[in-house]
């Protein structure tokens, strides 16, 4: 079990899978949408241990958004968010979007992060929106950013970089919104919590 400021993370490890360990990679899954103004309700032990379920090692949780790192031998993601998504409609009868990134994939959002150089922006408005997939750039051209201002927004390959001083429950530019313009799944997580996620993946990759 992992303590931080009134946060407490446990962890469950898979005792059941015969997979050699140190054949297996790290992986963070992002679920959409999840215990949010009481809907798709997820206890988060409830959630790890589906997780062990499925012969995923080393699970831990992060928050109550539906933040989830394990181990595993397959290298697939699609075919790991199909497999989890799946497993969760099984189990609690209601359909989840699982997005599945790998630790290296985190890092390098959160080192092509576009604001943290602007001594100006308050670190605590900048969210990230991870996407299903690289939106066509005809899509992306034809947003217009001077209709959401003072939010701002920047592209990044599957990532949309968020800047949003009021706040992100006062902005236009959330999910919902780049679903309908971008045509791919997104769930957004604020910077702090994608730096916790990163720096709970290292450690879990530590050990495999």
């Amino acid at each position: 079990m992992l303590a931080g400021p009134g946060l407490v993370i446990e962890a469950v490890t898979n005792h059941s899978t015969n997979q050699p360990i140190n054949q297996m990679t790290t992986f963070i899954s992002l679920l959409r949408g999840i215990n949010v103004g009481g809907h798709n309700q997820i206890k988060m032990e409830a959630l790890r241990q589906l997780y062990a379920g499925l012969g995923y090692a080393g699970v831990q949780s992060y928050i109550q958004s539906g933040n989830v790192i394990f181990n595993t031998e397959e290298t697939d993601t699609h075919t790991l968010e199909v497999t989890i998504s799946e497993k969760i409609y099984e189990t609690f009868g209601f359909k989840v979007h699982v997005l599945v990134i790998t630790t290296d994939e985190l890092e390098n959002t959160l080192k092509n992060n576009p604001y943290p150089a602007d001594t100006l922006k308050d670190p605590e408005k900048i969210y990230i929106s991870f996407l299903s997939g690289a939106p066509d750039r005809s899509l992306l051209m034809a947003i217009q950013p001077s209709l959401y201002a003072p939010d701002e927004f920047s592209l990044c390959g599957k990532v949309i970089y968020n800047y949003c001083p009021n706040g992100y429950g006062k902005t236009k530019l959330t999910n919902t919104f780049f679903e309908n313009k971008l045509k791919v799944t997104a769930t957004n997580r604020n910077l702090k919590t994608s730096i916790e996620l990163l720096k709970l993946a290292e450690k879990n990759q530590q050990l495999i």
